[in-house]
């Protein structure tokens, strides 16, 4: 993590045309707030007007959210550490959910060999995506000025069908 800057209270990034302000919780790290940044931007493409630790009135709050016109969710994103029990309850009860999970900077084999242990007999209609965002991710990704300019082709993931 020696690569990532002391990152304010209220941070607001830009991408694809959209702005978003990133408020830092106490205790949360950098790396914290950097994965939800760059996974909001990576996937607001797929799910203009993405929000940010939005609650849903589920027992999980997630990351990031995207909901559809009946206050469905359509993409659920999760930053660092997740449980299976956690992995595994979201993607039994919204298996039409696109699931992201990003990692920091870490080989995904065995995070790949959990989520699909937490999947495993779940009937899925929608992706489950694992991300690894590289150590200099925010000298790479995130601009002076707050715009993230990230694509796929700039992470290694896997998706789960």
């Amino acid at each position: 993590m020696s690569n990532l800057p002391v990152v304010p209270r209220k941070w607001q990034l830009k991408a694809h045309g959209e702005k978003n302000v990133f408020v830092k919780s106490p205790g949360e790290s950098p790396a914290h707030i950097v994965m939800k940044a760059l996974l909001w931007a990576l996937y607001l493409p797929d799910y203009p007007g993405m929000r940010v630790e939005v609650r849903i009135g589920d027992r999980y709050k997630p990351d990031l959210i995207s909901l559809d016109s009946q206050g469905n969710p359509v993409f659920w994103g999760e930053a660092g550490k997740v449980s299976p029990d956690k992995i595994q309850s979201i993607a039994r009860r919204f298996p039409s959910t696109h699931f992201a999970l990003a990692k920091w900077d870490t080989s995904l084999a065995p995070h790949i060999q959990h989520v699909a242990a937490a999947l495993n007999d779940l009937r899925r209609e929608a992706p489950f995506d694992l991300i690894r965002f590289p150590e200099d991710s925010f000298a790479r990704f995130i601009g002076r000025r707050g715009e993230i300019v990230i694509d796929f082709a700039d992470v290694v993931w896997h998706r789960f069908a």
